[in-house]
């Protein structure tokens, strides 16, 4: 029996990346749940029965290039964050004794990798501790800070845990415009309803067609019902709304998409605040979980966006996207030691599969480039 998949493993027991139009939307056969594999189906040539006489002359199909598991998405999704730390790491260190000023090139290249001024001291400082005085080289001084980001990461590597008396657990996904927050929504419905949880989704981005017609494309090829109203209709109705038909229907869950209009925040705030509290008056626990999804090409902006979402509604966990397309994947290791806010999930990649919940051995050893 092969093993459960990470969605299994995590997601299941316990119990994004542009916002743009569904261009970046796998289709239907793909599925981020690898302990359900869709089953290949061979499709047999037919060849003229003159041209199988011999059939030495008949030659075999190519296997199709299986594609790279999580672990390997994973370390090319950083890779340029890894090329940029590691090269950096190799300047640094070839046989040199770890004294103060290479512990002070060394905390410069961290906080130029986006690790943050106080992640940067916090490093070195524990390699200080264990290495001082000693001669050490590229690959040393890699594994041992990929151990001290790992020991960093691990209290916030917390999937988003599932509670089966809740029908349905309600997450609400906040974030700015472009973030990802409606394709991260589209994935991770996609990956709980593929495990055979009843998933509904509420276009609450009522601002933007673009958003609520993306949703809907992920609530097809999720088969998951996607309550959606006119442009510029009332979000807050909507999602009361929407919550209604979703505990009639029994739902295990309940993602709401929301507007990202930073810029103006007042007018995000006073909206926000009145789906949270018109939640309420169906489910006094609700919501559940209020997820912040974040862009990771935005380097050390991050986290004034925690700070201003925190300020609006209570922030219970992030997501992080677009760790493929930007040399800034250690901003997450800033946001951890700074927020302490749970890190659910990842993205590297457009397809559904390339978002999957934080692990931070694998991470912390991808950003430093080790296999």
């Amino acid at each position: 029996m092969s093993k459960p998949g990470l969605f299994g493993r995590i997601f299941g027991r316990s119990g994004p990346e542009s916002d743009a139009p569904a261009a970046d939307a796998p289709s239907v056969a793909e599925s981020p749940i690898a302990e359900f594999p869709v089953e290949e189906v061979a499709v047999e040539e037919v060849i003229p029965e003159e041209a199988v006489a011999d059939e030495s002359a008949v030659a075999e199909p190519e296997a199709p290039a299986a594609k790279p598991g999580w672990l390997g998405r994973l370390k090319a999704g950083l890779s340029k964050s890894s090329d940029r730390l590691g090269r950096g790491i190799g300047d640094l260190f070839t046989k040199r004794r770890l004294d103060d000023e290479a512990l002070g090139d060394l905390e410069d290249l961290l906080i130029t990798a986006d690790l943050g001024v106080a992640t940067a001291a916090k490093v070195t400082e524990r390699l200080a501790k264990t290495r001082f005085g000693q001669d050490v080289d590229a690959d040393e001084i890699k594994a041992a800070l990929a151990d001290e980001i790992e020991t960093l990461l691990a209290p916030v590597a917390r999937p988003l845990a599932l509670d089966p008396s809740r029908k349905p657990q309600v997450v609400l996904v906040v974030g700015v415009n472009g973030s990802g927050k409606t394709t991260t929504i589209g994935k991770m419905a996609k990956a709980h309803a593929d495990r055979g949880l009843k998933v509904s989704l509420a276009a609450g981005d009522t601002f933007r067609a673009a958003a609520v017609e993306q949703l809907k494309v992920w609530g097809e090829r999720s088969h998951c019902p996607v309550f959606a109203r006119d442009t510029g209709a009332d979000a807050a109705g909507l999602a009361f709304d929407a919550l209604a038909q979703s505990r009639g229907r029994a739902d295990d869950l309940l993602f709401i998409d929301t507007a990202g209009r930073l810029q103006n925040k007042t007018d995000l705030m006073a909206e926000l605040q009145k789906i949270v509290r018109v939640i309420k008056k169906q489910d006094e626990t609700a919501p559940h979980d209020v997820l912040l999804v974040l862009d990771a090409t935005v380097g050390q902006n991050a986290h004034s966006q925690v700070e201003a979402f925190k300020e609006i509604v209570d922030v219970t966990g992030l997501v992080l996207t677009k760790l493929d397309g930007t040399a800034r994947g250690g901003v997450l290791v800033a946001l951890a030691e700074k927020f302490g806010l749970p890190v659910h999930a990842i993205g590297v990649g457009e397809s559904a599969e390339d978002l999957r919940p934080f692990e931070a051995k694998a991470f912390a050893r991808s950003l430093v480039g080790l296999g």
